[in-house]
């Protein structure tokens, strides 16, 4: 399909019977995108038809637009209505042939979205919807050396300072957007490091900071970026890990019946009060395992990522390589064709975002039509680190709050030692190269996924890692039909995602569970009613088939003890309990959440399956023990984060234990 950037001869090409007004340079779109012609009504007042337009144009300031159509007449207006604030531009047709229709660009318009209605006399009627997009008419000599040059713009207006990366190469635009690179091509992608405060335009929900490179490395390439101006000092961020959709648990019905209703209200909660919303996956949208078993692989994810109502960037896991390769580039090109580059970066307001590959994918044994044993390494390869430091260098204000997120993480689970403090221990292999590269940054957070499970670490005075659970909690297990009725992680956190909410460089965060509003952020055991036994809880099965994964709740008790588990816990969070109005002690603990233990492997030993080992209940530092006076009084809990969000519960005990308790 061909793309580009218009000059002041107007180009056409027929795309299924269309004609459309194309460009000469492209800025992401794919003009596969373009609509059937708008259905005109054939008794409008102003007989007109066969009108068709693109779903983008790019034109250049003072320049012209044609458009096909049939009853225009010189001197109509057409009105650019914008899709974001309402405000309208005009022009006046200049030129009508039998087929087409031309107007000058209306001044001042800037690049957008617009309803383009034409208005004669007293009558007007509504033409279609379409995204103008003014591009740069600089000048762009060839430079020695250089393969790939470009502008980066905004309304035909060149950006100075925009990181602009192939990588590998790392440069600024100058006074006038210009950039230049000696690329090698090595990625098959040259991008621009989104600057704060713009956007740029999308692929349904992919926004398009990237183009293509040919495998020329000697043919020098112009490749030129539109941004279009937007305040998002104000935005919120969802991190949305581990969808793992394979089309299997009817995991697609419980994703879009409902996790995507909870994540779009929550979209539209934050967007209604004036933020800017986007969503950031941290890997394993797919299930490699499944991609040609069950035919849903990363080109069936797309539209179920396009049903969300914000835009999102994408981050590879180890479940989105090619499982029958067993070479980690040649793996990860069916991601690079679909989604795009593998690590690069962005900025939103005053934060700066670099999404990195932290996955060697070995896949030993595999071969076509073969999966291989889909192995891997947690590790930022080096070329990528050393593209990760250019690109860091480029940020002058070290006190820039950084978002690094990759899909492995770079802490392991914490546990907690004989003094019951929490235990840190690096988990990527190259984990301390990444921690001394941010060290110059006074604020970094780590978002991450791949385990299934909620934890938060701040070993390091400037850096926080955040593990998000995952959005298909335990692989869509609990929630399949005839199994618990929940939607549960291995560590006791419902199924959910991240809410990150940002202010210029003010930073708040919450883990939100699906289903639930965002002060549930913990659920209560009255640990006399937790008994775990085969009659209960897998009557198909024996105690002896169970025993293996019951923990410390094969046995019923009477101890009046209380567990607490604080799935967004970390080291600044408090909790008080009290009975009849005194103080109870509260101790930290590391321990099994028993919910999950019947939610999960007690279906699967029922069944007469041996519950996955990757899948089964996790030990978590979360979990709270308190020790009441008697087993039926009434506990107050309250539990107060680390920005002074309060979240209570008054516990009357005796508390049922059973799959649907919150």
């Amino acid at each position: 399909m061909n793309r580009g950037r218009m000059n002041s001869r107007r180009k056409f090409i027929k795309i299924g019977g269309i004609t459309t007004l194309a460009s000469l340079s492209g800025i992401g779109f794919t003009f596969a995108q373009c609509r059937e012609p708008h259905e005109i009504d054939e008794n409008n007042l102003l007989s007109i038809s066969g009108v068709s337009i693109p779903s983008s144009i790019d034109v250049i300031d003072g320049e012209e637009i044609t458009i096909s159509g049939k009853g225009f007449q010189v001197g109509d207006t057409m009105l650019f209505e914008s899709v974001v604030d309402g405000k309208t531009y005009s022009s006046m047709v200049s030129l009508v042939t039998d087929r087409e229709v031309s107007f000058p660009v209306p001044a001042s318009i800037i690049t957008g979205g617009y309803k383009l209605t034409v208005s004669r006399e007293q009558n007007s009627l509504f033409l279609g919807s379409l995204v103008l997009n003014l591009v740069s008419s600089t000048e762009l000599p060839d430079k020695e050396g250089m393969t790939v040059k470009g502008v980066v713009y905004s309304s035909g207006v060149g950006i100075a300072g925009v990181v602009v990366s192939d990588g590998f190469e790392v440069t600024l635009t100058d006074d006038e957007g210009r950039y230049y690179l000696p690329s090698q091509k090595k990625t098959g992608f040259v991008f621009v490091s989104i600057p704060g405060n713009y956007e740029v335009l999308n692929n349904g929900n992919a926004p398009q900071f990237f183009q293509r490179l040919s495998a020329n490395k000697e043919a020098i390439e112009r490749k030129d970026f539109s941004l279009i101006a937007t305040n998002n000092e104000n935005h919120v961020v969802i991190p949305m890990a581990d969808w793992h959709l394979a089309n299997r648990n009817n995991d697609l019905d419980q994703f879009t019946n409902k996790i995507l209703p909870d994540v779009n209200a929550t979209i539209d909660k934050y967007a209604a009060e004036g933020a800017k919303v986007y969503v950031l996956t941290l890997g394993d949208m797919t299930w490699e395992l499944y991609w040609y078993n069950n035919d849903f692989g990363l080109n069936e994810y797309i539209p179920y990522m396009n049903k969300l109502n914000s835009p999102v960037f994408n981050l590879i896991g180890n479940h989105d390589y090619h499982p029958y390769i067993a070479d980690d580039w040649d793996a990860s090109a069916m991601y690079r064709n679909v989604l795009g580059p593998t690590y690069y970066s962005f900025n939103l307001g005053k934060v700066h975002y670099v999404v990195l590959d932290d996955v060697e994918y070995l896949n030993e044994g595999a071969s076509e039509g073969v999966i291989g044993k889909r192995n891997y390494r947690d590790v930022i390869e080096s070329e990528q680190m050393e593209w990760l430091k250019k690109d860091l260098a480029a940020i002058t204000d070290k006190s820039t709050p950084i978002i690094i997120a990759t899909h492995t993480p770079l802490y392991r689970n914490p546990k907690l030692d004989s003094n019951n403090q929490q235990v840190n221990e690096v988990n990527l292999e190259n984990g301390h190269s990444l921690i001394a590269a941010l060290k110059e940054f006074s604020t970094v957070h780590v978002l991450t996924g791949h385990t299934h499970i909620n934890y938060r670490v701040d070993e390091e005075l400037n850096l926080m890692e955040h593990n998000i659970a995952a959005v298909s909690a335990t692989w869509w297990w609990t929630g399949r039909n005839g199994y618990a009725g929940n939607h549960i992680c291995k560590d006791g956190s419902p199924g959910g995602y991240g809410v990150w909410k940002m202010k210029g460089r003010d930073i708040e965060w919450i883990y939100k569970s699906a289903g639930y509003a965002e002060d549930y952020q913990f659920r209560s055991y009255d640990l006399n009613t937790v008994y775990i036994n085969a009659p209960d809880h897998a009557p198909n099965a024996t105690d002896d088939d169970l025993a293996a994964f019951v923990g410390p709740y094969g046995q019923p008790r009477s101890s009046n003890e209380v567990l607490l588990n604080i799935w967004g816990y970390d080291n600044q969070w408090q909790i008080e309990v009290t009975e009849n109005g005194k103080s109870l002690g509260v101790t930290r603990v590391t321990d099994l959440d028993p919910l999950h233990i019947i939610s999960y492997e007690a279906f699967r030993v029922n069944a007469g399956a041996n519950p996955t080992g990757a899948f089964t209940t996790t030990e978590t530092s979360h979990l709270f023990r308190v020790v009441a006076n008697a087993p039926d009084s009434t506990l107050q809990i309250k539990v107060t984060d680390r920005f002074g969000n309060v979240y209570k519960e008054e516990m009357i005990r005796p508390k049922a234990f059973n799959y649907t308790m919150s």
